[in-house]
């Protein structure tokens, strides 16, 4: 097989993990919202529920297109506190069942369920499961459009670098380069822009946090610059640096999306980082 032909496979290989990295990413973590299917109006039922919003925008729970026979209210409370629950009806808004609920600053939460009735009957009830949505500031896209394409592309020549190694590409110091000015850029460039613009602090990640998005690419991009500082010199590559920095990157990739991430303490009016804190937080709260 020649070269480009070899070059060719490899590239339709790490397209193809990019991909699925890509879609498990946006599938996964705290902020997909929560879907539902239901009997209602003599037929099933679709709707989601969300679970992050803009503090700039008024904050509804939608139900869109639904059913006439459908009915509910909505309970709620800020997160996490032990505030009593608060009901509010749902309302039809033209074809949509509504109701707003308060917008919280950025970083605060609130956890909501649904209790709704088809025609008197009860149709669905959450109160077991309620859904936990995050406030956040407004980025604006010049930061996040080009946040987005940075860190695609650092998981396209991270593993495009990973597989020229295993399969003893020569190629892989080109993408090697790549990878790591794409993940700074991505990552310790405009991430720290996002975290500033959505929860009010540029790092909240070790050591000022735990913040886990802002950790785990962190700890990527330590091992992007050791694959560069020990693959400095053409003459004397060591390809195990970066095909090793290649597969962190690609488990990070793999952790959920906004995981342990900033949440507001009701009481101190203070932002905190990091889920792991939270059954001790719980535990001084009750």
């Amino acid at each position: 097989m020649n070269t480009k032909a070899k070059t060719a496979i490899l590239w339709a290989i790490t397209i193809l993990i990019t991909v699925v990295s890509a879609i498990y990413q946006r599938s996964t973590g705290p902020t997909k919202p929560v879907r539902h299917t239901i009997e209602a109006g003599n037929e099933e039922y679709d709707f989601t529920l969300r679970r992050t919003h803009v503090v700039t925008r008024d904050f509804f729970i939608r139900l869109e297109n639904a059913p006439e026979t459908l009915g509910g209210t909505v309970h709620y409370r800020r997160y996490p506190t032990n505030d009593e629950w608060t009901a509010k009806s749902m309302d039809r808004d033209g074809d949509d069942l509504a109701a707003q609920l308060p917008v919280q600053p950025p970083a605060g939460w609130i956890e909501y369920y649904l209790v709704l009735d088809d025609n008197g009957r009860k149709a669905f009830s959450g109160e077991n499961d309620p859904v936990r949505l995050r406030f956040r500031g407004n980025v604006p896209a010049v930061f996040m459009i080009p946040h987005i394409l940075f860190m695609f592309a650092a998981m396209l020549f991270s593993n495009i670098t990973g597989i020229m190694v295993l399969f003893g590409h020569p190629g892989y110091r080109k993408y090697m380069k790549l990878a790591f000015w794409t993940l700074l850029l991505g990552g310790l460039v405009l991430g720290p822009v996002i975290q500033k613009y959505a929860f009010g602090d540029f790092w909240t990640g070790w050591p000022l946090g735990q913040d886990l998005t802002d950790n785990k690419t962190l700890v990527a991009f330590l091992f992007w610059a050791l694959a560069m500082y020990t693959n400095r010199k053409p003459d004397r590559p060591r390809p195990a640096f970066a095909l090793a920095a290649s597969i962190v990157l690609l488990l990070v990739y793999f952790i959920p999306h906004s995981m342990m991430g900033s949440m507001l303490d009701y009481e101190t009016g203070e932002v905190v980082t990091g889920f792991i804190n939270l059954p001790v937080y719980l535990l001084f709260r009750m």
